[in-house]
C-alpha cells in the first residue's frame, strides 16, 4: 500500500466517520517493530508540543508555595499550597480523581519527595509524575507550553496512541500535529522509520486510515 500524506489520511478519516453529538478526539496510532521494549531505553515517553494545540483545554495543576501559586493563578487550572497538599494526601479518592482529570502536574522542587512518596503510586503508572520547578521561579511559560502539548507513552506496548486534535479543527491543523508527533517519535527510535511498522489516524469512534 502506498503511503498517504497525513493530510490525505486525516481528510479520509474525517469523511469516513459518522457525525457524533460530541467533538470526537482525533488520534494517531503508531505500531513499532524490531524493538525490545523490555529495555527501558527503547520505550517512548515524551511530551510533544503540538503546533496547533489539542483543540481543548489541557488541564495543568501546580503544587507550590503561596508565592509561586500567586504567579500562575491566571494560567494554571489548579494550584495547591503545602497545607492543601496535606489534605489531599489524606483523601485517596480525591487524589485519584484529581490525577484522572489533570493532564500535567508541576511541583516546586522541594515538594517533589513528599509527592513522590505519597502520590507516586497513583501518578507514576499514569505517566503523570510532576515536572519539578525551581524554587522561587515563575513557571508561566512552561505552563503555556504544556497547554499545547501531549504526552506520548509506549510503555511496553508495540502499539500506542496519541491525541492530535478534535474533529472540529481544520484538517490541515490536525495533519500538522500528526507531523509533529511523528517527527518526535522518529527522533527517539534507534533506526528511525525502520522501527515503525505502520501509522494510522482515526477519530474516537471512526475507522482507522493508514498513513504509512
Amino acid at each position: 500500500m502506498a503511503d498517504r500524506t497525513p493530510l490525505d489520511a486525516v481528510n479520509e478519516a474525517l469523511q469516513g466517520a459518522p457525525e457524533r453529538k460530541f467533538p470526537e478526539t482525533v488520534e494517531v496510532s503508531i505500531n513499532l517493530k524490531e524493538l525490545d521494549l523490555s529495555v527501558p531505553k527503547n520505550r517512548i515517553e515524551d511530551d510533544v508540543p503540538l503546533p496547533n494545540g489539542r483543540g481543548r483545554n489541557v488541564k495543568i495543576a501546580l503544587f507550590g508555595t503561596p508565592e509561586m501559586c500567586q504567579k500562575v493563578q491566571n494560567v494554571a487550572d489548579l494550584v495547591f499550597v503545602p497545607a492543601q497538599l496535606d489534605d489531599l494526601l489524606k483523601d485517596k479518592r480525591a487524589a485519584k480523581k484529581l490525577v484522572e482529570e489533570v493532564d500535567f502536574f508541576l511541583a516546586e522542587a522541594p515538594l517533589m519527595p513528599t509527592i513522590g512518596k505519597r502520590l507516586g503510586v497513583v501518578l507514576g503508572p499514569r505517566g503523570k509524575m510532576p515536572k519539578p520547578v525551581a524554587p522561587g521561579s515563575d513557571p508561566t511559560n512552561l505552563i503555556q507550553a504544556l497547554k499545547r502539548s501531549i504526552r506520548i507513552r509506549s510503555k511496553g506496548n508495540r502499539t500506542f496512541h496519541a491525541p492530535v486534535g478534535i474533529r472540529t479543527m481544520p484538517p490541515l491543523q490536525i495533519a500538522q500535529n500528526v507531523d509533529a508527533v511523528l517527527a518526535r517519535v522518529l527522533g527517539k527510535l534507534e533506526r528511525g522509520r525502520n522501527n515503525i511498522d505502520s501509522v494510522y489516524v482515526k477519530t474516537t469512534m471512526g475507522p482507522a486510515v493508514r498513513i504509512w
